[in-house]
Parts: C-alpha cells; sequence; structure tokens
C-alpha cells in the first residue's frame, strides 16, 4: 500500500482516478488546486468544481485538503501566456499549467508532505523504455492526453499514477455512474479556466495589455492593406477572420513579425514548411540530439515523421506550419521520448517588405483594435 495524493480536479476522470486509487488498496488523499483568483464560468478553476471535487471526496470517505497556488499560477502560466500573445506566439497554457504547477509545484508538494505517488485523472500511462519511465499514450485515442503531459519534469514521471489511462471515458463514466459519483455526468473542461466565454480572449488580453492594428501583406498578389483583427489576437495557421482581397481564394496566416506588428498572408500551400525553430527541448530519454520519431503538434492532431534538434524541428515532408509558442511532442511508437516549444522565427517576414511597411505601420497603432 502506497500514500497517494490525487488531484482532484471536480471532473469525473479525477473522481474515478480517487476510487480506483482508493479501491487498489492505497491510503488516498484528495487535493483541489485553487489557481485561479479571477472570475471563471469554464475550465478547472470555478468554485463549483472545487465544490464537486469536496462533495466526491466525502462520497468516497477520503480526505479533501486544497491548495491555494495562485500566485504561482499568474507568475507561470497567466503572466507568460499574455507577454506570449503580445509578443505574437499563440502559447498554450494548459501545457504550461502541466509543467510549472500540476506536475512541478504540485509533486514537490506531494513529496514534502510525504506522499509516495501523485495520481490524476489524465487519460495517459506511464511507460518505460530501457527502464526510463516516460509519458504513454492512454488507450482512448479519442482521449489520449499524453500531448498535454510531454512537458512533465523527467523527475516527476517515476511517482505519476494515472488510474484511468488504461480504459475508455465511457468506461470511466459508467464506473462514476454505478458509485453515485457527483460527477458521472459532468461535462468535460474544454476552455481555458481565466477567460470568461463572456469575457473573451482578447478583451482579456486588451485587460493586461494594449491591443494594435495590423498590417496585412499579401505574399499571392503582393499587395498590402490594413484588417480590423488586432496583430495580438491573430495565429499563425488561422484563416478564419483575415481579410482577403476578393480573388476567391482563401488567405492563411504565414508569419507575424512582432516589431512591425505585420502579418503576412498567403494560399494553403505556402503555409507548408520543412522546417522550423524550437526552444526548451526535453530529452526524456537520455541518449542525445538529434531524435526521430513521430511528431504531433496539437492535443489530438495527426503525427507526422519528423526529427528533432536541440534547436530546431526538420520535417520529413512539407508540413503544416505550426505556431510559435506551441509544443511539439516526440514519440516512438506510444512513448513520449522528447518535447520542445516552436520559437519565434529571428525575421518571420522578408525583411524587404517590412521595411517598405513599417514606417506607414507606425501610423496606424491604436489601443485596443480588434477587441471583443
Amino acid at each position: 500500500m502506497a500514500k497517494v495524493l490525487v488531484a482532484m480536479s471536480g471532473g469525473v476522470d479525477s473522481s474515478v482516478a480517487a476510487a480506483l486509487a482508493l479501491e487498489q488498496g492505497h491510503e488516498v488523499v484528495g487535493v483541489t488546486l485553487k489557481l485561479w483568483g479571477g472570475a471563471s464560468d469554464s475550465g478547472c478553476c470555478s468554485v463549483a468544481d472545487v465544490e464537486d471535487a469536496r462533495f466526491v471526496a466525502h462520497q468516497l470517505g477520503i480526505k479533501h485538503l486544497v491548495f491555494n497556488l495562485t500566485e504561482e499560477f499568474d507568475a507561470s502560466v497567466v503572466n507568460p501566456y499574455v507577454r506570449g500573445y503580445l509578443g505574437g506566439a499563440t502559447p498554450n497554457p494548459c501545457i504550461e499549467c502541466n509543467r510549472s504547477i500540476k506536475f512541478d509545484a504540485l509533486c514537490e508538494r506531494a513529496r514534502t508532505l510525504g506522499f509516495d505517488y501523485l495520481a490524476t485523472g489524465h487519460h495517459a500511462r506511464v511507460g518505460r523504455l530501457n527502464g526510463i519511465p516516460l509519458i504513454r499514450r492512454g488507450v482512448d485515442v479519442a482521449k489520449d492526453q499524453s500531448y498535454v503531459l510531454s512537458v512533465v519534469p523527467k523527475d516527476s514521471i517515476p511517482s505519476l499514477m494515472f488510474p484511468v489511462g488504461d480504459m475508455t471515458k465511457d468506461r470511466v463514466r459508467a464506473i462514476a455512474a454505478d458509485l453515485g459519483l457527483r460527477t458521472a455526468a459532468k461535462p468535460d473542461s474544454l476552455e481555458v479556466c481565466f477567460i470568461s466565454r463572456r469575457e473573451g480572449k482578447e478583451s482579456f488580453l486588451a485587460s493586461r495589455g494594449t491591443l494594435h492594428a495590423t498590417r496585412v501583406i499579401d505574399r499571392v498578389t503582393g499587395e498590402e492593406y490594413d484588417d480590423t483583427s488586432s496583430f495580438e489576437g491573430v495565429t499563425v495557421g488561422q484563416r478564419r477572420r483575415i481579410g482577403g482581397l476578393g480573388d476567391g481564394m482563401r488567405r492563411y496566416v504565414l508569419a507575424k513579425d512582432p516589431k512591425t506588428r505585420t502579418i503576412e498572408v498567403g494560399t494553403l500551400d505556402q503555409l507548408t514548411i520543412d522546417r522550423l525553430p524550437v526552444t526548451m527541448a526535453i530529452d526524456y530519454v537520455g541518449d542525445g540530439w538529434p531524435k526521430a520519431g513521430q511528431l504531433q503538434g496539437s492535443a489530438h492532431g495527426a503525427t507526422n515523421p519528423a526529427t528533432l534538434f536541440a534547436d530546431e524541428l526538420e520535417f520529413e515532408t512539407p508540413t503544416r506550419r505550426i505556431a510559435p509558442g506551441q509544443t511539439v511532442a516526440l514519440y516512438r511508437e506510444d512513448l513520449v521520448i522528447a518535447s520542445a516549444m516552436v520559437a519565434m522565427p529571428a525575421t518571420s517576414i522578408d525583411p524587404r517588405i517590412i521595411e517598405r511597411s513599417s514606417i506607414e505601420h507606425a501610423s496606424i497603432d491604436q489601443a485596443g483594435v480588434g477587441r471583443g
């Protein structure tokens, strides 16, 4: 029997994770993290979620704790999210929360309190390669969360448990229903917890910084024009909300330049690349760079054969561009062997184009353009 601290978010997966750990004979204590001090109507940080977790702990007959990590969350997740967007990137706050809060600060607190393991409701598993513990895909392909765990600190992995990683989501809900758990039919959390649905991303960013007008350069025609979207709210790879020139061709954001707040748009074919700069690379197996494997660039995206270096990612065949600030996970079969963050290119847009537009663009900056 081990002492297990179960992170209970107030959802069905973590509720069943606690029940399964208890069924296995472990000494179980539930903990819910208070992370966001502002208004929340989504995600995993609302008052209702804390109450759901506390109620389920009572149903299971286990002790329930609440750790207040709002300062750490603001410093390690919210502020970098805002800085990233204001600097032209597209950060993933849930991945950063896993890196800095749930599997760093919480793991450290669990060790300090004498727990042997930290268990969560993630649909993932812990596997081994040559004796090295690694994050492994969950059984339910549609719910697999190994990608968002691809940044977990290496020294935390040996002390992790994922009790629901070996089962489908339908099975998880069936167990919760059989046990009469309050969260059995609760919908999954899909939103960023610190941004309310009513407020929206751009309004949140505007409350913590200044949004600016965007100068758009069309790579197809060479023409330049102003766009109502804020520079900070536009993401590399997106199609929606980017104005066109009436030629019937879809446009996608190809690149962003934060120095001039200029974006370049083009066709889907022009969006494909064969290499990207990366930063914060993690080698989980310790056999050095480069590493070849299957590369995944989003939570449930397709994988592509690629080679990851400490500072660059090379695709075997041209692949759709991944936005700076996003995480890439490299798999060997179903094991995460490495990960990295896509970096901002040294120069995103042809410097000759930037030179032509920078003087004119400087006169159109407006605080709050594109809010809402």
